[in-house]
């Protein structure tokens, strides 16, 4: 193994070991001792890759990002039409399986954390939903152009609200609100309000 294989290895099992901690305690719970613990290093080592703890949650929110990524991946599949891709990406956020209630609680902790301290984290942990956001907007004009979506409807301001109703699902879910496969229901009736043309 080289130098710089081994050098990611390690960042990867220890910021790994941060997104456990978020998963199953919180972020309030992740400091770099607690880091170390859970990663079977020494705190020493922790810092010596990381050496903020700003550092080591950017770089575990870019790894959780990327996880995401390719759940979102593996959801979409052989998906072309835009409803497909739009159907696929929302569906695979919502927490109904193991991988993303994991997922959507580690995501939370990052929630958390950012409203407990505004400063740490509040752009990079912006960037991403904003970026999906973005996708869907596209994915939504295309199939408008289609004649599939009314065409007075604001794209944009319809994947805000789908992802900020899939964000509210989310949390009702992981607060035994409801179940995963009754957030998939509400979802599924609200796309196919969306997409069926006047």
């Amino acid at each position: 193994m080289t130098a710089k294989v081994e050098h990611e290895e390690r960042r990867r099992q220890i910021a790994e070991a941060l997104l456990r901690i978020a998963d199953t305690e919180g972020l309030q719970s992740a400091s770099m001792r607690a880091v170390a613990a859970e990663a079977g290093v020494s705190l020493r080592l922790v810092q010596y890759y990381f050496t903020t703890k700003e550092g080591l949650l950017l770089d575990a929110l870019t790894r959780l990002g990327a996880q995401l990524q390719a759940r979102m991946e593996r959801w979409i599949g052989e998906a072309r039409a835009p409803q497909e891709v739009v159907t696929a990406i929302l569906s695979c956020i919502l927490p109904t399986d193991a991988e993303s209630r994991r997922i959507t609680r580690t995501y939370a902790a990052y929630y958390t954390l950012v409203l407990n301290d505004p400063a740490v984290l509040e752009k990079q942990a912006a960037q991403p939903p904003a970026l999906l956001e973005g996708f869907l907007a596209k994915q939504l004009r295309a199939a408008q152009e289609a004649g599939q979506i009314d065409a007075r409807r604001d794209t944009a301001v319809s994947a805000a609200g789908l992802l900020a109703m899939v964000n509210g699902l989310g949390s009702s879910v992981l607060g035994g609100q409801r179940d995963g496969e009754e957030a998939l229901a509400i979802l599924t009736y609200h796309l196919d309000e969306l997409f069926r043309t006047p």
